[in-house]
């Protein structure tokens, strides 16, 4: 099999037998997509490398990636069916189990974190890493992050960044939605910015640019996320997961989640033509219906768009997914509405506003304002290493 462009933190380990942790008590903070470009999981690799391994941690979704967003997942208290080890849980029934317990990392000597990120501030898996960063301050347990690429590329960042009083588990920090760095650069900022006693060893890729997008990397896409299917996918997300804060299907339920949005009370070609006479550019708005076969509109016939990305380098997916947020709501005002059920184990402040990371931009639609309102506000497309958080 034909090595890759780039090797990942994990393929760095593997070269070398996992050297550096042998006769370490190890813990591993993992998911599906924990692979080298031979498709091999990191619980496999670090197994057949001798490695006591002590215990694995599962971010949202599981270990094994099958619960769908929002879904609770428990532990494996005993042993995995499939590799023999006791599995903690990070993304349980309430929110102080996003949050791994002292004693879970009391007993180890290094924790290996190979989570695949796409990019996007909401994405919780850079949330999980930074709150397991939190715990194991001052014990002496050294974290060892086996970095990857940022999907879409380490040069352009887009969005809002997150205000005080919307801190939540999908703004852990404040970043801009799309944010241009890795999950290792976040772990090191992190550690500056908190001032952590963490003992931080971040493995950085070898043979990534920045200007890269996953496909140039060389290596094989996997589900990170059991709605994340397709580098399609990632690229719209930035903007896509917005929707999530409305009454509009997000496309779950779909084989195309994120890149189909609408409901039943749109029409297609309406909303296909807004977004077709933005002014933003880079992507073609196709109109077209859908029904989902689980979450909102389950089972009804949607009328919406699906979001074709024509050129990666100057779409802006946070600028798209607001102005089809704003062309929905002014198509059908009465029946369009901001999502106030429970959401990521918080309803006040709503969904829409720990997405965005304020009130600023519902507020700023619900008065009748276009996309080029809103990112007036964002500092954005400054690189990341322009970017600032606290």
């Amino acid at each position: 099999m034909k090595a890759p462009k780039v090797l990942t933190g994990l393929e760095q380990c593997v070269a070398d037998d996992f050297r550096a942790f042998q006769g370490r008590r190890v813990g591993l903070l993992a998911n599906p997509a924990s692979v080298d470009h031979r498709y091999r999981h990191l619980i496999d690799l670090a197994k057949d490398a001798g490695l006591e391994i002590v215990r694995v941690f599962g971010p949202e979704h599981g270990l094994g990636g099958t619960a769908q967003d929002l879904e609770a997942v428990a532990d494996v208290e005993k042993n995995h069916p499939r590799w023999g080890v006791p599995v903690i849980s990070l993304y349980g029934a309430d929110e102080s189990s996003l949050t791994p317990k002292p004693e879970h990392l009391a007993d180890l000597n290094v924790l290996l974190v190979d989570l695949p990120d796409i990019g996007t501030r909401f994405y919780t898996f850079a949330a999980t890493m930074i709150r397991t960063m939190r715990v194991a301050a001052g014990k002496g347990l050294k974290v060892v992050v086996l970095d990857r690429p940022n999907p879409l590329g380490g040069v352009r960042t887009e969005g809002p960044g997150v205000s005080d009083g919307f801190r939540s588990f999908v703004g852990e920090i404040d970043l801009p939605i799309r944010h241009g760095l890795t999950l290792a650069e976040i772990a090191s900022k992190v550690k500056a910015i908190e001032k952590l006693d963490v003992d931080l060893a971040p493995i950085p890729c070898e043979g990534w640019s920045r200007q890269m997008l996953f496909p140039e990397t060389g290596l094989p896409w996997l589900l990170p996320s059991p709605n994340m299917p397709t580098f399609d996918t990632a690229l719209v997300y930035p903007g896509g997961c917005l929707i999530e804060g409305t009454n509009l299907s997000e496309g779950r339920g779909t084989t195309r989640p994120f890149e189909i949005i609408g409901a039943p009370w749109l029409s297609e070609v309406k909303l296909a033509d807004s977004l077709n006479s933005s002014g933003l550019r880079g992507f073609y708005a196709r109109p077209l219906t859908f029904k989902p076969t689980f979450q909102k509109h389950e089972g009804k016939i949607c009328a919406g768009v699906q979001i074709h990305v024509t050129d990666p380098t100057v779409f802006q997916p946070v600028r798209v997914y607001s102005a089809a947020i704003i062309a929905a709501r002014a198509q059908n005002p009465e029946k369009f509405r901001w999502r106030t059920e429970v959401y990521e184990f918080r309803t006040d402040p709503i969904a829409i506003d720990l997405l965005f990371g304020s009130s600023r931009e519902r507020k700023l639609i619900e008065s009748g304002a276009t996309w080029h309102d809103l990112a007036d506000f964002w500092t954005d497309d400054q690189g990341p290493d322009t970017v600032e958080f606290n």
